[in-house]
């Protein structure tokens, strides 16, 4: 078994078109981000999956425009930095404690769904922790 590696996509967000802050107009200003966690995990010759999806709204006031990153510089770990952070340390970790459940969940499952009339699928061998 290995660890669960997490990936953050966080290049989808909402702009303001344009913002006055201290007297300057600034272009494409971020004030919300949709945001994907996906938690990959391989144990043996299999890898499982998991995905949470959702929005994080940044703040976009008392921009500071010497500091100011323009769209076109705005690289995801840029975003899925203002992100996390917005969300704070105990959200990031719900989210990746959620992950790793339902990593866990596929890899032992407590329900299987079956098809009357069907064949009952092979149970896989337990995995070698």
């Amino acid at each position: 078994m290995s660890d669960i590696i997490y990936t953050w996509d966080c290049c989808t967000v909402d702009c303001y078109p344009t913002k006055d802050e201290q007297g300057v107009e600034l272009d494409d200003v971020v004030y919300n981000i949709h945001w994907r966690l996906t938690g990959t995990e391989a144990v043996d010759t299999k890898t499982y999956t998991a995905t949470f999806i959702g929005t994080q709204i940044v703040s976009a006031d008392d921009i500071d425009p010497a500091t100011f990153v323009p769209f076109e510089d705005l690289t995801n770990e840029i975003a899925t930095g203002w992100c996390t952070a917005a969300m704070g340390p105990e959200q990031v970790t719900n989210l990746e404690t959620s992950v790793a459940n339902q990593i866990a969940s596929q890899i032992n499952p407590t329900s299987i769904t079956l098809v009357i009339g069907q064949p009952i699928p092979p149970t896989p061998p337990a995995p070698v922790v």
